[in-house]
């Protein structure tokens, strides 16, 4: 059994019209959210072996955040450039490489993305992955590379306004 999680990148700032999109920074409300989920995520008991992340500075701040929060090394984290403006058939790519040591990993992204790909593999009907959204599904499979569409259970569905954030 594999645990994939899916989160989607915390809110960014629109403030500087002049940076590129892969350089916008987090917002002081995605600074705030990402270590709040990242304590909901630990205070459910779910445990993470790997984070791979888009390159882009909204995402692998997101990602430092959570890991720093959940006790996760940011020396560990792996940024992967497909990640970046990635459609499903990519996320499923760079899921099907993970290691097979890993039985929990965590991919950090972007919408609409982050929402198709966790619809595709759970056949789930989520209308959007909200920032900082937080997909938890699990895997009947021994082997990364065993993973297809459809074959996921969608075990959480987390994000920071859900519970009044």
């Amino acid at each position: 059994m594999k645990t994939l999680y899916l989160l989607r990148h915390a809110k960014s700032s629109w403030n500087d019209s002049g940076l590129k999109d892969f350089d916008r920074p987090l917002s002081s409300r995605g600074f705030r959210d990402a270590p709040v989920m990242a304590m909901r995520f630990a205070s459910c008991g779910n445990q993470l072996q790997c984070i791979v992340t888009s390159p882009a500075k909204r995402a692998s701040t997101t990602a430092r955040l959570f890991a720093n929060n959940i006790g996760f090394s940011s020396v560990d984290i792996a940024s992967n450039a497909d990640l970046y403006f990635a459609g499903t058939g990519m996320l499923l790519k760079v899921a099907s490489m993970l290691g097979n040591e890993y039985s929990s990993a965590m991919l950090v992204g972007h919408n609409p993305a982050i929402t198709e790909f966790a619809n595709l593999m759970a056949v789930s009907n989520i209308d959007n992955v909200p920032t900082c959204g937080l997909v938890k599904l699990g895997l009947e499979i021994i082997n990364w590379s065993d993973i297809k569409a459809g074959a996921a259970h969608l075990l959480e569905f987390d994000y920071p306004k859900k519970l009044g954030g």
